[in-house]
């Protein structure tokens, strides 16, 4: 079944879900830690938009829906849960560069796969020009930005 935007009805409450979802647990964040840490989520969601954009570009990976529009494809996955997971991930180990590493390496992985195979079952998206050895460390060498820009705010905030 087709909306007339050329975006399948799966595919919308698919992108609905992905964007509500995550923001919702921002209920429990905290206004303190949602003031610390966002100037880094939105940095990191800012690299994420780009690096999607060059993805999207040179064709690393393939939307089942025909419309080819970003907005619809690819922004939902930036707006939605990138940016409210980075930012829980650093609620929960900023200080322990340890511990943010085995959970980013975690989420990653696991949004690698099983995610990513479940994504191409749903006949949303699928892998085209990427391994899913290229595609973790496509999305896991982000999370080095994302503590370095933390890091930098937290020293900013103490000088």
């Amino acid at each position: 079944m087709r909306r007339r935007s050329g975006i399948s009805n799966r595919h919308l409450i698919f992108n609905l879900s992905i964007i509500l979802i995550p923001w919702l647990t921002m209920i429990f964040f905290g206004k303190r830690n949602l003031k610390r840490f966002t100037v880094a989520g939105v940095v990191t969601t800012v690299v994420e938009i780009l690096n999607h954009m060059i993805g999207k570009k040179l064709g690393w990976w393939e939307f089942f829906d025909k419309d080819k529009s970003f907005v619809k494809n690819e922004l939902p996955f930036d707006l939605g849960p990138y940016m409210p997971m980075s930012m829980w991930i650093l609620r929960f180990t900023y200080g322990n560069f340890k511990k943010f590493l085995l959970l980013n390496t975690l989420a990653d992985g696991l949004f690698t796969i099983p995610v990513m195979p479940l994504l191409k079952k749903m006949k949303i998206i699928r892998l085209h020009r990427l391994s899913y050895l290229q595609f973790f460390i496509y999305i896991f060498y982000k999370a080095f930005i994302l503590y370095g820009v933390q890091y930098w705010v937290e020293n900013r905030r103490n000088s």
